[in-house]
């Protein structure tokens, strides 16, 4: 398929996932929080009752959907490849700081393109720090970084993982009493779309992302290496897409004052995504990437989603994670901690002596 095909329906999937991310907002989403990776892991481990913050308490369907869409559409396109043993350990850690930096800045870079549509301004300090993490990854990539090959594993491997996302669904609809769920009007967890729009939706996005290999890293770290567009128009769509639908809904609400689930913290605005784009560079893929990877059979990103997963929970469990007054300065010492820690993985695949 020539470059021009592809430009076309990377363009026409991701006006289709701005569209419906925001009208996710209109069934019931948190407002600028259609779609968020992040927000999702965070509310989903609530739930599960890793941590105990009842405002985020719910199993996101969304996140279920994705996985399952990508598992579907990767089988079959007879691409289902079941794959992994490249460093876990390592992309773990990578995974659990790059879920603290997204809860300094407050969304992953999927929900970081919706704010800026919705009009928050601060999250353009955000973008400016996602786009610095990953160019200073661009740097250790363009030396020889690297956390070694893949290992082909069975196809049962793979499937777990699914299999996992099938089990938290079934959990949501049954309800049992050892699960913890944010009341409505209590908080993000509590606000969301119906059960089976949200499914939807997140099954959609999963599907479209499989088949372009839309990943918000790998927009803008392809054009520095490559100067190749394909990825970064996509990036530009939902943000056009979502700004076009905001505006007609009237959620667009430009400026820099008190914006939904946001602070008005810039330096750590900057910072917090700095954190996220360095680790996602490192990763190989943003965290919406990473979950379309694992449907797709790639336990190395199972492993990034557990530490996505136990990073969320540690976040809220002490303190990390901010909140619409701002950072807290336990959350920036784990951002600064992260970013050396995050700094010392990239030196240790990039420049350690060959054997």
């Amino acid at each position: 398929m020539n470059a021009k095909k592809e430009i076309i329906i990377i363009s026409i999937a991701s006006a289709i996932i701005g569209v419906l991310a925001v009208s996710l907002v209109w069934f019931g989403n948190p407002a600028n929080m259609g779609f968020c990776i992040a927000c999702f892991i965070r509310d989903t481990a609530g739930s599960l009752g890793l941590h105990r913050a009842s405002a985020t308490q719910y199993i996101r369907p969304e996140i279920v959907g994705l996985v399952l869409g990508s598992c579907l559409l990767a089988i079959g396109k007879k691409e289902f490849s079941v794959k992994g043993g490249s460093s876990p350990f390592t992309r773990f850690i990578l995974g659990f700081f790059v879920m603290i930096g997204a809860l300094m800045f407050l969304g992953c870079p999927f929900r970081m393109i919706l704010r800026i549509a919705g009009g928050d301004f601060h999250a353009l300090f955000g973008l400016a720090g996602f786009a610095v993490g990953i160019a200073v990854g661009v740097f250790f990539l363009k030396r020889g970084y690297s956390l070694k090959r893949t290992y082909k594993q069975p196809v049962s491997e793979g499937l777990i993982f699914p299999a996992i996302q099938i089990i938290f669904l079934i959990l949501l609809i049954a309800s049992p009493a050892f699960l913890f769920f944010t009341e409505a009007g209590g908080g993000p967890g509590g606000s969301h779309a119906p059960l089976l729009i949200s499914l939807g939706v997140g099954l959609i996005v999963g599907a479209l992302a499989q088949r372009t290999r839309l990943c918000m890293v790998g927009g803008i770290r392809d054009f520095i290496l490559f100067r190749e567009k394909r990825l970064l128009i996509g990036f530009g769509t939902i943000l056009l897409s979502a700004l076009i639908v905001n505006i007609a809904l009237g959620y667009f609400h430009p400026g820099f004052g008190t914006q939904p689930i946001a602070h008005n913290d810039e330096l750590w605005n900057f910072l917090g995504m700095v954190l996220t784009g360095f680790g996602s560079a490192l990763l190989g893929g943003c965290p919406l990437r990473q979950l379309v990877l694992a449907g797709e059979g790639n336990t190395d990103s199972v492993i990034t989603w557990v530490g996505l997963l136990v990073g969320a929970a540690f976040a809220h469990n002490f303190g990390l994670a901010s909140s619409g007054d701002g950072p807290t300065d336990a959350g920036k010492v784990a951002v600064i901690l992260g970013l050396v820690v995050v700094t010392a993985i990239a030196c240790a695949n990039t420049f350690k002596k060959k054997a």
